[in-house]
Parts: structure tokens; C-alpha cells; sequence
């Protein structure tokens, strides 16, 4: 990867325990915001060779590298790997 661009920045909505989003896998919640930023910025998938995700509880069903699970999860190409930052910070708001 020669440069790095960003197209655009998306988050999940944000839940509360036992709250309307409970029962939603977090990789399908990632995969739906993933499939509408490519619908949305009109980027080929074929051509992005990363893909990062902010996460700030990697437990669970989140754990491992969430950002590639949600990018298999939404259909995109296997061969495009991602990385996932947990960042501590005392909001929520910067992971």
C-alpha cells in the first residue's frame, strides 16, 4: 500500500446492554455499515487493501479481529485483510 486514504467514517449505533441491539451479532452490525459505506462512497471492494476498525470491548463476540470478521460477514473480498485498534480512552467516543 503506497498511500492511504480515508473515504469516509462511519460508526455502529451506539447500545446499551439488553438494549433493541442486543440480540444482533456484533460482525453483522460491522457488516451492515460496511456494505452501506461501499454502496455509499461508490468504492470498488476490489480495490481497498485494508480495512480498520475502532472497538473498545474486544471480548466476547467481539474478539479476535472484529474488523475482518465484519468485512467477511458483509460479502467483501477474502483477500482483503483488517485490523482492529482498541483504544482505552476515558469517553468510548476514540476507539
Amino acid at each position: 500500500m503506497a498511500e492511504a486514504y480515508i473515504v469516509e467514517a462511519v460508526r455502529t449505533p451506539v447500545g446499551r446492554r439488553g438494549g433493541g441491539l442486543s440480540g444482533v451479532h456484533p460482525a453483522d452490525l460491522g457488516a451492515h455499515v460496511l456494505k452501506a459505506l461501499v454502496e455509499r462512497s461508490g468504492v470498488d471492494p476490489a480495490a481497498v487493501e485494508d480495512v480498520v476498525f475502532g472497538c473498545l470491548d474486544t471480548v466476547g463476540p467481539q474478539a479476535g479481529d472484529i474488523a475482518r470478521t465484519c468485512w467477511l460477514a458483509a460479502g467483501l473480498p477474502e483477500e482483503v485483510p483488517g485490523v482492529t485498534v482498541d483504544r482505552q480512552c476515558g469517553s468510548s467516543q476514540q476507539a
